[in-house]
């Protein structure tokens, strides 16, 4: 971390991601990649909805025949919750797909089944092996990175993946979008759909030679689901307001807000609110309120005064901590040892990513992503059309 203490001038990015870096103006590098992907990904207004009606056109088209023509991942989460509102009332069938990690509130199971009730839409729940999940999720505390959070996320992606391959469904339609999730610092979290990374901390910090269950995605399944699937971010093609779709549905769904960005796992809530503040110094409210403030939702002010509350009611944090380390089979002393321990980092550890983005590859990397980008921009042109 650099010496000096500094903040951004526009949002409320700091020099608690090790990495950043600021223009003559005080502006972080977060908010000009910011900018870059709004004009590259984001299509507002009017042209949004063209393009979006197109999109929906071709995707009941290649549907036709399929009990279903797209799939959805569903959290509970607000974003993942409105997306399968916005494809229900657009006329599409999704087939909604759920990961089990075993660390689900009983606020977002109550969510889930209540707003997939009301939608009409059938549900797909995948349930991890929890002796081996748990296991996986100690190694990953037990490496010392800030991304402990990798398995359950690139689980989700393998789950998506195989549900589409075996429905024969090209498109997975997604909650992520750039207004509210695009001030992600790479050093605090990297290396999602890094199968040899995942892999390596379990050989060494797991009490496994081999993941036999866990869902994962191999290097050239990766790279042949980029050529035939499609991962669509349908917010990024409306006017997305994340207060005005709380407001949606709770009103027409029933749902019910968890008080934090991805509250509605127990385990993220404690280790986004406790294990990452206290030992590697990161608050991820900063990066939700920084997208926020650069799509206007809220003030820099407002997010300031935000940051300086604790990151979640003290007691509910303390109740967390215990029902956490017991539920993972650790010891107090085991525990405090995990938080004591010398931070590492993705880097620190063997993954495709060191082998593609080390200087033999890291052309034909640059070339594959370009050729990737590229082809992407002629779909959406096809489709604009």
């Amino acid at each position: 971390m650099p010496a000096e203490y500094r903040i951004c001038t526009r949002c409320i990015m700091d020099t608690s991601d090790p990495e950043i870096v600021f223009d003559e103006n005080g502006v972080c590098n977060h908010c000009h990649d910011y900018d870059r992907m709004m004009a590259q990904k984001v299509i507002p207004g009017e042209a949004g909805r063209i393009y979006l009606e197109r999109l929906v056109e071709r995707i009941q088209r290649d549907g036709r025949g399929k009990p279903y023509d797209c799939v959805i991942g569903v959290s509970g989460g607000v974003d993942s919750t409105y997306v399968a509102y916005l494809v229900k009332k657009m006329g599409l069938r999704p087939l909604a797909v759920h990961l089990d990690n075993g660390w689900d509130s009983e606020l977002a199971v109550k969510n889930i089944e209540q707003a997939l009730t009301r939608l009409g839409i059938d549900l797909y729940t995948e349930v991890l092996d929890w002796e081996e999940f748990r296991d996986l999720q100690v190694a990953f505390l037990k490496a010392s990175t800030p991304d402990s959070e990798i398995p359950t996320d690139h689980a989700i992606w393998a789950v998506l993946g195989d549900m589409a391959d075996k429905l024969k469904v090209r498109y997975i339609l997604s909650g992520f979008n750039v207004r509210t999730e695009s001030h992600l610092p790479r050093a605090w979290s990297y290396g999602h759909f890094d199968w040899k990374y995942i892999r390596s901390l379990y050989r060494r910090f797991g009490s496994k030679r081999r993941l036999e269950t866990f869902p994962h995605i191999g290097f050239f399944t990766y790279y042949r689901r980029l050529l035939t699937q499609r991962r669509v971010d349908i917010l990024n093609y409306i006017d997305y307001n994340k207060t005005e779709a709380m407001r949606v549905l709770e009103q027409e769904l029933g749902w019910r807000y968890y008080g934090g960005k991805h509250h509605e796992s127990i385990y993220t809530r404690f280790y986004q609110g406790y294990i990452l503040p206290v030992k590697f110094g990161f608050d991820k409210r900063r990066c939700h309120l920084s997208s926020l403030i650069c799509s206007g939702e809220i003030s820099r002010e407002a997010a300031l005064q935000e940051i300086q509350k604790p990151t979640y009611a003290p007691s509910l944090q303390e109740e967390d901590r215990e029902y956490v380390i017991k539920k993972l089979g650790l010891t107090e002393e085991e525990f405090e040892a995990i938080m004591k321990a010398p931070p590492k980092t993705f880097w620190d550890y063997p993954s495709y990513s060191r082998i593609v983005e080390g200087p033999l590859l890291r052309g034909a990397y640059r070339l594959a992503r370009d050729w990737y980008r590229a082809r992407q921009k002629r779909q959406h042109r096809l489709e604009a059309d």
